[in-house]
């Protein structure tokens, strides 16, 4: 039955991955993957009960990852709730007004290097939809802004490999101790930083990134909204979603009650402007209204396609994949250092480009303990580190292979093959040019910055 699982998988994926010619919406695609998958493991699964901790049931997995996913879910639906409310009241145009140049070069390093720190920030994929959100007030057509909105993808989600709440295998890292703040940002920075900048040099050599755009016709529907208006809620918007990760520092909460929590301050806020405000030329927006237009089958897709991941990691495909990578690798020595445990987390980067990184990353903490009698690999070991960066970045191969790939894809209605044909090759070579640097500094650099070490 594991081999009919994995299977349906991979043809499902296939079909999310030809959606245009097939002419099926990859949601609907993703919800029946998802609902086959497991419909496969319940018939089956007495022949997976070794696989669950003693005393679970299979039901009880299935209502543990359903919690899992739902958290991604409500952490999306809060996140595109209050873009799209702050950019309802035009408050992005604090941002756009002040970017002046029309150069397609200059306005995509801008661009990129916001989103690389922004990421940091808040995190890769929230980070993903307030530029997505600022693309459509700056790029005039479709087809330049699907190459700008693939530039975010790969800038998102490099700069949520560098830092401890950038990214939720970074995350998962950091809480369980193996790494350290310091640490991390220092090793991982500057390799996340040219698997940024990688790309961009390769794509601005090209004839279509000469010139400038033209002016983009704002389309306000007729609202007018007072500038204090703007101000507030773009304020309070980006101020609420910085608070996600200090919320979640502060209160040991999961992130998406923090994303709730915005949604809630900001509906009773635009509430209150909208009934002592609202006039005929200037009616105020509420977030009742922008719930009606959120892209609800960008959502359900993640529902959908993280269940049917779900359940690769319960019946045990995963693990497989992961044992059977530290066997064939981990033995591998140059002299006397081993290296395999470089090639395992590259493979794990662009393994996660398909499935999603973060049970691979589990599978990993759970395969290579850092405390007890057999510790392999310690806190602060590059093994975790590389990990990191690889886990982060290498979901950019493909445009559902993380979660801002995904998010960016729902809002922009970007095609699979499209992004496959055309930034899917820059996200490698940047991927493969960080992971160079990550690996030349570590056998050189850090080996002869004695403080560094001591400082992380």
């Amino acid at each position: 039955m594991l081999v009919a699982i994995v299977a349906t998988f991979i043809v499902g994926y296939a079909c999310i991955a030809l959606e245009h010619p097939l002419k099926i919406n990859k949601t609907a695609t993703a919800l029946l993957l998802g609902v086959l998958v497991w419909t496969l493991y319940a018939f089956a699964h007495e022949s997976f009960a070794g696989l669950l901790p003693e005393g679970e049931t299979w039901t009880n997995a299935l209502t543990h990852h359903l919690g899992s996913t739902a958290e991604i879910v409500f952490f999306l639906l809060g996140a595109m709730t209050i873009v799209t409310l702050v950019d309802q009241y035009q408050g992005f145009s604090i941002i756009t007004d002040r970017i002046k140049t029309r150069n397609k070069r200059k306005l995509l390093w801008s661009l990129s290097i916001i989103t690389f720190f922004l990421s940091a920030v808040l995190d890769n994929m929230t980070t993903a939809i307030v530029m997505v959100a600022l693309l459509r007030k700056l790029i005039p057509t479709q087809k330049d802004r699907w190459v700008y909105a693939g530039m975010v993808i790969l800038a998102a989600n490099a700069g949520g490999a560098w830092s401890p709440i950038g990214d939720v295998t970074t995350i998962m890292l950091w809480i369980a101790g193996q790494v350290t703040t310091v640490n991390i940002m220092v090793k991982t920075f500057i390799a996340s930083f040219v698997c940024m900048v990688v790309p961009i040099v390769i794509i601005c050599a090209t004839p279509a990134m000469k010139g400038d755009f033209g002016e983009v016709a704002h389309v306000d529907g007729g609202i007018r909204i007072d500038k204090r208006f703007q101000n507030l809620i773009f304020f309070v918007g980006i101020g609420l979603l910085i608070f996600v990760p200090i919320f979640k520092t502060i209160t040991h909460l999961p992130p998406y009650l923090g994303m709730l929590f915005g949604v809630a301050v900001l509906w009773v806020l635009t509430e209150i402007l909208s009934r002592k405000h609202s006039k005929e030329e200037m009616k105020m927006p509420t977030a009742m209204e922008t719930l009606t237009v959120i892209d609800t089958p960008s959502i359900l897709f993640f529902l959908g396609i993280l269940m049917a991941v779900a359940c690769l990691e319960t019946c045990g495909a995963l693990g497989i994949l992961s044992k059977s990578l530290n066997d064939t690798f981990m033995g591998i020595h140059a002299g006397d250092e081993p290296i395999g445990f470089f090639i395992i987390d590259l493979l794990i980067g662009v393994i996660s480009s398909v499935v999603d990184n973060v049970p691979l990353v589990a599978a990993s903490m759970g395969m290579y303990p850092i405390t007890g009698d057999e510790v392999m690999f310690a806190t602060n070991h590059p093994f975790w580190e590389f990990l990191a960066y690889c886990a982060g970045t290498g979901g950019s191969l493909l445009i559902i292979g993380s979660a801002a790939g995904v998010a960016v894809m729902g809002m922009e209605k970007i095609d699979f093959i499209w992004y496959l044909k055309n930034i899917s090759w820059l996200a490698l070579a940047g991927y493969i040019a960080g992971a160079i640097v990550f690996i030349l500094m570590d056998v050189t650099l850090f080996e002869n910055i004695a403080w560094l070490r001591d400082l992380a």
